[in-house]
């Protein structure tokens, strides 16, 4: 799945049935080349997201998208063999992004620990997300973390 065309702009402001504006899908083989390539499509998932939405968001919000991207896809390439399948979806307030990877191992956060080198990438993801779901899925895992794409969340 791929972000909307031109053709979807009469519909930029009709939110699908779960509340997501815009939405997109991206497959990669699980080579090194995928953690560049995720971040990329993060950063043109966004801007989509702005331009054809009109959603505001913070250079924040960019920024830890794609940390966040980086992290989970890494994590991916580490520990679970074969493909990975990422998706971003926004509202007007929230992108989520979705990991899948074949591990069913669930990821559990380290202990803060100065001293260890490397390591940090869940401690980090839990850190600058509003909120961070792990599921098993019937093959592998899915993780959904999400950031807020205001400085702020509205209290609604």
């Amino acid at each position: 799945m791929q972000p909307p065309d031109d053709d979807d702009a009469d519909n930029a402001a009709q939110p699908s049935p779960d509340g997501y504006l815009i939405r997109a899908g991206y497959a990669f083989d699980g080579d090194g080349s995928c953690i560049a390539e995720a971040r990329h499509h993060a950063t043109a998932f966004l801007e989509t997201a702005r331009a054809a939405h009109h959603l505001t968001i913070s250079e924040r919000a960019r920024d830890l998208t794609v940390l966040v991207v980086s992290e989970l896809v890494t994590n991916v390439l580490k520990y679970a063999p074969g493909p990975v399948l990422m998706e971003l979806r926004a509202t007007a307030e929230i992108v989520d992004i979705v990991v899948w990877d074949t591990d069913p191992t669930l990821p559990t956060p380290r202990a803060p620990d100065p001293d260890r080198i490397g390591q940090h990438g869940m401690e980090i993801v839990k850190a600058v997300t509003e909120a961070l779901f792990v599921e098993q899925e019937p093959v592998g895992k899915r993780i959904t973390a999400r950031i807020a794409l205001a400085d702020t969340l509205s209290p609604a």
